[in-house]
């Protein structure tokens, strides 16, 4: 398969954010080196209109620009995302691949062992961040665990180190299902249960104290009436994968109003909601 790559010249702090949106049009493979921002797509997945979306996104950031677009032969794209990803402390966490160590003092952290199949839930992008730095105050021992829009297993992983009792788990990618049992086992996470699919896959008469979603506003909108059916009362929900600007549209959907609002954390332009019922 040919995929089409495109050369951004864009400033690094906004790559992460950049990343995200064109995750969203079917992009499937990113190298980030300095002020340059490389994206790759199947070639029969990328038109006219994509471009020209492309080109107004880079509208909002200051001086960037499309380069270039070439159509190139096959890559490893999971291969060449490795070879990117360092260890890395996070909060209380300290989060790494299994080829990847660290030598310093990490006697205070808790280890998470991740191998991702895709670019997001390696602890890089800042939505996973402002979820593992807040999790500590969320997470009580002995807590049943609902992620919705699981990925590489990473949020419901740490909920069971951090005390949780179980953690269930469910993604509509079908690499998600596989690359979150390959971390379940790295893990050693026995009580984590994953499988491929929506709300429907949750279990039968399954209730849950703690809901983990960090996906984006579009599709929280959506999924939040379904999950609040499996909130226990004075259960929390925590939701991320949007931008500051989400803000205010996200508090005011019914579903959350019917939730108490206990606050909201940032990451660059990135934030996480926090809601109890």
């Amino acid at each position: 398969m040919e995929y089409v790559e495109l050369r951004i010249k864009l400033q690094d702090d906004f790559h992460e954010l950049l990343i995200a949106e064109l995750f969203d049009l079917d992009f499937e493979g990113f190298e980030q080196e300095d002020d340059l921002l490389v994206a790759t797509i199947p070639t029969h997945r990328f038109d006219d209109t994509k471009r020209e979306e492309i080109e107004r996104k880079l509208m909002a950031f200051d001086e960037a620009s499309l380069l270039s677009e070439k159509i190139i032969a096959p890559r490893n794209w999971n291969l060449q995302w490795e070879r990117t990803i360092k260890p890395q402390p996070i909060g209380k966490f300290y989060v790494h691949p299994t080829w990847s160590t660290f030598d310093g003092d990490l006697s205070d952290k808790i280890e998470l062992i991740i191998d991702p199949k895709m670019a997001f839930g390696t602890g890089y992008h800042a939505t996973t961040r402002v979820m593992l730095e807040w999790m500590p105050e969320v997470i009580k021992e002995g807590d049943a665990v609902l992620d919705a829009g699981t990925g590489t297993g990473i949020l419901a992983i740490a909920a069971l180190k951090l005390g949780a009792k179980s953690a269930f788990g469910f993604d509509i990618d079908e690499w998600s299902e596989t690359n979150a049992n390959e971390n379940i086992l790295l893990n050693k996470a026995d009580n984590f249960k994953v499988k491929l699919g929506s709300t429907e896959v949750i279990p039968d008469g399954e209730m849950y104290d703690v809901i983990l979603a960090n996906i984006n506003r579009n599709a929280l909108i959506e999924l939040i009436p379904e999950l609040l059916n499996f909130l226990n009362e004075g259960g929390r929900l925590l939701l991320s994968g949007l931008l500051e600007e989400d803000e205010e549209t996200m508090l005011e959907q019914p579903a959350l109003k019917e939730l108490s609002y206990m606050g909201t954390r940032r990451h660059d332009e990135w934030i996480a909601l926090l809601f109890q019922a």
